[in-house]
């Protein structure tokens, strides 16, 4: 009888933890999750906009690539100093920065006309929102411990695939029946229409988030102390504590390395997938925005349902391994497609699913050993660094698509990158470090 007594508190301790953190993620993740799906169609559109944009302007597919890709640059300047102000500063203030300028700067894409003038706003595109998803991952570090973060990532990446599933055919959409109206182009009103839903949000975190959990008033302060002292908890046993400790680690350098050659494949997608699908003879916009459906929906699921089996078994390597090999038969596979639309949305929903899948199972290697301040600087030199990968694949992408006429040694590349990022995990990532 005493040890029946003993569990049922236990018991009842872990009903109360599982509904506290369930009562924190229904307050923060909503908002977050709309924001990472905004982030990313307007990181993004710009594959979409490609569909007519290259025919008005007179730009070359090598010229669409750089461009495209020079994002990661201007990305890569501002990463690490943006985390940091958002550390000290707070989320609320940063963010609502971030949406608002990265708004203003991607509606002015509809009025470029020359290269250099698309070069120098994808750039500024770039600045204006560097520190947004690294603060994201930081700022649920500050809510929730390792075991329940991996879920949380899973469903704010889930923004991903939902903003593949609504924006392939709301850009569709644009494109198709707004081109000519009012003597704009259909590719300008993308980018016009897209940008104001984040000036709206910027405006709207500034009064709805709380920076930390000491300052939330709809938590109790009982329910507060509970939740620091599981971060106190988690965070003395992390190895990563200070900004030069993190400059300085073999291991933080090669997560920038894994994730270079993950986002690699991430933004071949992005920004080619209305191409490979056009190519293999679909050549309505918005029949085009509407296949993209597909991949994404499957996606969705698929990152779901890895994401907490991850958190069951407390397992991450795998789960990050495994995806990658998918999204690499995937991209062979698009290689191959020639004019079968069949063949070609086989090898991208293979290549989605396995990519989409993979990004929040790879931020939990990470942030299982980086605390702190050198959280904010880790997460966002991860970040920027692996988003190099952004800039150099649809660069190299669009050049080799202008000399050879076709796409198929740049998804063989990007190919080669998703199996190295498999490889280095599965061979230098040590599962006692990361699986907790």
């Amino acid at each position: 009888m005493p040890q029946a007594s003993q569990t049922a508190p236990n018991i009842s301790a872990v009903n109360d933890t599982d509904l506290l953190y369930r009562k924190i993620a229904w307050r923060i993740m909503p908002i977050l999750f709309v924001s990472y799906i905004i982030a990313y169609l307007d990181r993004v559109n710009v594959g979409f906009a490609k569909l007519q944009m290259l025919a008005d302007l007179k730009f070359s597919e090598s010229v669409y690539g750089l461009g495209a890709g020079i994002f990661f640059l201007g990305y890569f300047v501002f990463e690490v100093p943006s985390n940091l102000i958002l550390h000290r500063l707070g989320a609320r203030v940063w963010i609502c920065r971030v949406l608002v300028t990265w708004g203003i700067v991607s509606a002015c894409t509809a009025l470029v006309r020359t290269p250099w003038e698309f070069y120098t706003v994808r750039f500024l595109l770039g600045l204006a929102e560097a520190g947004f998803f690294p603060g994201m991952i930081l700022y649920l570090t500050y809510w929730f411990p390792s075991n329940r973060r991996a879920k949380m990532m899973a469903v704010l990446m889930a923004g991903n695939p939902v903003s593949g599933i609504i924006g392939g055919p709301l850009s569709g959409y644009i494109l198709h029946y707004f081109s000519g109206s009012r003597h704009i182009g259909g590719w300008q009103w993308l980018f016009i229409i897209e940008a104001i839903p984040a000036v709206i949000l910027g405006v709207i975190i500034l009064f709805y988030l709380d920076d930390r959990v000491i300052t939330a008033k709809w938590l109790s302060d009982k329910e507060k102390a509970a939740v620091a002292a599981d971060i106190l908890h988690e965070a003395n046993s992390k190895t990563h504590h200070t900004v030069r400790s993190v400059f300085t680690s073999p291991r933080v350098w090669l997560m920038a390395a894994i994730y270079f050659c993950i986002t690699s494949g991430s933004y071949a997608l992005g920004f080619w997938q209305p191409t490979i699908i056009r190519q293999s003879g679909v050549k309505d916009p918005f029949s085009i925005g509407l296949l993209t459906m597909v991949p994404y929906t499957l996606a969705l699921i698929s990152m779901i349902l890895v994401g907490r089996h991850a958190d069951k078994t407390r397992e991450r390597r795998w789960h990050v391994v495994v995806p990658g090999i998918v999204a690499a038969i995937g991209f062979i596979l698009c290689a191959q497609a020639g004019s079968s639309t069949l063949i070609a949305m086989t090898g991208l929903t293979m290549a989605v699913v396995g990519i989409v899948t993979a990004l929040p199972m790879f931020w939990a290697l990470p942030t299982s050993f980086l605390g702190g301040t050198a959280a904010a600087a880790g997460i966002a030199l991860v970040n920027c660094t692996g988003n190099l990968g952004g800039f150099f694949s649809p660069a190299i992408i669009g050049f080799l698509k202008t000399y050879t006429g076709t796409l198929n040694s740049g998804l063989f590349m990007v190919c080669g990158c998703m199996l190295m990022s498999s490889i280095l995990i599965a061979t230098l990532v040590p599962a006692k470090l990361v699986n907790h």
